[in-house]
């Protein structure tokens, strides 16, 4: 049974950082590309970030890219987001999932765990 828990988010003011976290449990996590997804009242769910099962490769949406830092580390089954420079409108509840093969996508219907999320609030 694959278990995702997120953890980090919170209100913070503009221009702020946060770092989210993603725990994972079950099969070996080092086998499998993760990502991190986000998803905005009355949006869509979108594409932030990905990497492969090794950390080598790692994927931004454009919007993003320079501000947002994906990161794993394999030892301890944990996947990071590091946010900085956070705008209003990067406001939403924030996904970590899992894929079962090593390679990471920016779709989430390629991804087979998710889990619960976590909400950011970017607010002065």
């Amino acid at each position: 049974q694959v278990q995702l828990v997120e953890s980090g988010g919170g209100l913070v003011q503009p221009g702020g950082s946060l770092r989210l976290s993603c725990a994972a449990s079950g099969r070996t996590f080092s086998n499998y590309a993760m990502g991190w997804f986000r998803q905005a009242p009355g949006k869509e769910r979108e594409f932030v970030a990905a990497i492969n099962w090794s950390g080598v490769n790692t994927y931004y949406a454009d919007s993003l890219k320079g501000r947002f830092t994906i990161s794993r580390d394999n030892a301890k089954n944990t996947l990071y987001l590091q946010m900085n420079s956070l705008k209003a409108e990067d406001t939403a509840v924030y996904y970590c999932a899992r894929r079962r093969l090593s390679q990471a996508t920016v779709v989430p219907a390629h991804y087979d765990y998710w889990g619960q999320g976590t909400q950011v609030i970017v607010s002065s």
